[in-house]
């Protein structure tokens, strides 16, 4: 018995990773409450999630805060931009739905509008843990963002399943379930994305050695 409360124990280590997630849910959600802090507060989540996911967390509540500050203005930025593509997107869907099978207009139309909210998704998916981990324009977020969730398109399906999962679970199973939410799909999330994260980290420093190589004067 003394064992399975063994703080090294795989068992409990998912345990606490478990508990840690519903802690970061509490807080992303207390930090998201003025709205447009959702960006800061979910790159902040994924800053934690991802340490997790290698084991490395530490101090869960100051790698949160300290992320909520470090990224506040470009994540701020990136979220009011992208909530008002889905607003965008949101009207869109409403006409489309309105006026569907009346001309070749809405076919075409509609075809554009589902390829452009794939790509958002997409974006939507990636940017904040992608502004967790690097340094770099707004611009290369999202260009970024878009060419790795279509390079790494099982990852992407399996987080869009995560996702899904969480929300109808806690709209039609066990609403409850909520208390988990977001802090385990992050978590969830950060485990497929460690490994990949950490690849485009490799690549973009082997890049930067290039380039740095090339700037050399030639003798």
């Amino acid at each position: 018995m003394s064992e399975f409360f063994n703080p090294d124990n795989s068992i409990m280590r998912f345990i606490t990773k478990i508990a840690n997630s519903v802690y970061l849910n509490i807080l992303w959600l207390v930090c998201s409450l003025p709205v447009v802090t959702i960006g800061a507060s979910t790159t902040s989540l994924f800053y934690v999630t991802l340490k997790m996911a290698k084991n490395e967390e530490g101090n869960i509540t100051a790698a949160f805060f300290r992320s909520f500050r470090d990224n506040f203005k470009q994540a701020t930025k990136i979220w009011l931009i992208l909530l008002a593509a889905g607003i965008v997107f949101a009207l869109d869907g409403y006409v489309f739905y309105h006026m569907r099978f009346e001309n070749m207009l809405w076919t075409i139309g509609t075809s554009i509008f589902l390829v452009a909210l794939a790509a958002y998704a997409i974006i939507l998916m990636y940017i904040f843990p992608l502004l967790a981990r690097f340094d770099n324009t707004t611009f290369a977020m999202f260009k970024n963002s878009l060419f790795i969730g279509m390079r790494f398109f099982l990852c992407t399906v399996l987080m869009a399943v995560i996702y899904f999962v969480m929300l109808f679970v806690v709209i039609n199973i066990f609403t409850p379930a909520v208390i988990f939410g977001e802090g385990l799909c992050a978590l969830l999330c950060s485990c497929l994305l460690s490994n990949i994260l950490l690849m485009c980290q490799k690549q973009d420093e082997k890049t930067d050695t290039q380039k740095a190589a090339a700037d050399l004067p030639h003798l």
